[in-house]
């Protein structure tokens, strides 16, 4: 079965010589033969090491060459790769370092001082070379028997409401989401791509990366993203798609070199992570560059829909229709459809999803529901079919029996030309139940606060209104850069304790 599901073995027959990966910090263009090579002799060197099939391989890396090297490896060995987030604090690295319980971490030479302490307990191997594989012994692989439901990769989710959950990406969950994506996009070998977003993230591993691998494209690694030296590249090496998250879409569309170019290779810019700002949609209208929105999530792809640039412009915010290969629907709390602009959760369905989490039986009944999967998002359809996020369900603020949904206001907030990032969360209320209130980041430290309610009545039904606004130099991030309103609360409530220790 092995022969099936190593698709990079076929890609290196069929086209040996086309380029495949350019790592721009190590300055290293490699072949697609050349690519899976070195997974073998990656893979050989684990077989001689002793990893079986099922054995967890970490990796702890900026983005490199090696995140195609270890996965690769994997597929070849029937190992799982685990993608390791390298901005998590030593104690939430040692939980999940000790929920997968890896045989061999793979290690970064930027992170050989500051993470000295794995060696004492686990076995590692740094990256010290761009052929460091070859420290391994090899052996021949062999005959694997693999089925397309055994696990490839593990990847952690951010784990903003509890403790990370590693999501298990089977061998056919990774095939299918890059060929949805190949067949509903439109992707072939002539696509180039920058990935910037970490690769221990699925939308630096899956969402572009792997499906152009997999038309046999070409791939641009950057190690840090740099909103100056994204474009620069982007244009350097003619790339013809990529996906960055809003927050680098608002550095990258304020840059100099941004403002000053056209992008002739570029056919879209793709948005994913978290709902993206409608300004960013004007800027980039404003320079006729074609761009749109997307939308998954860790246990599904995370590619599920697809838009036409000119639907993205005529519905902006809308993420579009599913792929050819996945279905949705949007159902109430009844698990029933609804109907037409109604808002629901959001479920998925198709090959692409994870199959379970690591070690987490009830957590994984929680979230499947037969073949679907309840992504805890809110969502609504347009009478033409297309889809927009709403929210986080968890997110919703129920303020005196009327819904609010956050990202609404959020969006009109955003458009105030002082304003560059925004938050609303609901906190407890004594008359209301809840109540709505916004954290603001802005370039106008004079910025009247008693303006912005005046501003919300503009296009804001009167409880939609925050009840209250609260200036900030920065809003919290997660690991993957979205903002943290979890953290959010936190502030508040350790505002309120101050307030009421006032008092006293």
């Amino acid at each position: 079965m092995l022969g099936e599901l190593d698709w990079l073995q076929s890609r290196a027959q069929l086209y040996p010589n086309d380029e495949a990966v350019v790592d721009v910090q190590a300055q290293r263009s490699l072949s697609y033969e050349e690519l899976n090579d070195r997974a073998t002799v990656l893979a050989e060197g684990l077989k001689h090491s002793g990893i079986q099939k099922g054995d967890r391989i970490a990796l702890l890396s900026l983005n490199h060459i090696s995140y195609f090297d270890t996965l690769f490896a994997c597929l070849k060995v029937g190992a799982i790769f685990v993608p390791l987030n390298w901005r998590l604090s030593q104690d939430e690295l040692t939980y999940v370092l000790q929920d997968s319980d890896p045989k061999l971490v793979i290690i970064h030479p930027e992170f050989e001082q500051s993470l000295a302490w794995l060696n004492k307990t686990y076995n590692t191997l740094l990256i010290d070379h761009p052929n460091y594989m070859y420290d391994l012994d090899r052996q021949d692989i062999g005959k694997i028997s693999l089925h397309e439901t055994d696990p490839l990769a593990m990847i952690y989710t951010g784990g903003t409401t509890g403790k990370p959950k590693g999501a298990v990406l089977s061998h056919r969950s990774v095939m299918w989401n890059a060929l949805n994506t190949i067949i509903s996009w439109g992707l072939t070998k002539d696509d180039r791509t920058l990935t910037a977003i970490p690769m221990f993230h699925t939308g630096g591993l899956n969402a572009l990366s792997i499906p152009i691998l997999m038309a046999g494209g070409q791939v641009i690694i950057h190690a840090n993203f740099d909103p100056d030296q994204a474009v620069e590249h982007i244009i350097k090496y003619r790339c013809t798609i990529v996906l960055f998250i809003p927050t680098m879409y608002q550095l990258i569309t304020e840059s100099l070199i941004f403002k000053e170019n056209d992008f002739p290779h570029m056919k879209v810019f793709l948005s994913g992570g978290a709902p993206c700002p409608l300004t960013i949609y004007e800027r980039f209208e404003n320079k006729r560059l074609q761009f749109r929105e997307g939308y998954g999530l860790t246990e599904a792809g995370p590619n599920n829909f697809y838009i036409e640039p000119e639907d993205a412009r005529l519905k902006k915010g809308s993420v579009g229709q599913e792929m050819m290969f996945n279905d949705i629907d949007i159902v109430n709390s009844a698990g029933e459809s609804v109907a037409i602009n109604e808002v629901g959760e959001l479920w998925l369905r198709g090959k692409h999803l994870f199959e379970y989490y690591w070690n987490q039986e009830e957590e994984t009944m929680a979230q499947l529901h037969g073949e679907w999967l309840k992504t805890g998002d809110l969502a609504r359809r347009d009478s033409e079919g297309f889809v927009y996020i709403v929210g986080r369900k968890k997110d919703m603020i129920i303020s005196g029996g009327e819904n609010i949904f956050p990202l609404e206001i959020e969006h009109w907030l955003l458009s105030h030309s002082d304003i560059q990032e925004v938050a609303v969360i609901g906190v407890p209320d004594q008359l209301w139940g809840e109540k709505a209130i916004a954290y603001i980041s802005t370039s106008n430290p004079n910025l009247d606060v008693a303006q912005l309610e005046i501003y919300c009545e503009e296009k804001l039904s009167r409880y939609k209104i925050p009840k209250a606004f609260y200036l900030v130099d920065e809003l919290p991030k997660t690991h993957v850069g979205k903002i943290n309103k979890k953290a959010l609360n936190r502030w508040f409530q350790e505002q309120q304790i101050k307030e009421e220790n006032g008092k006293s």
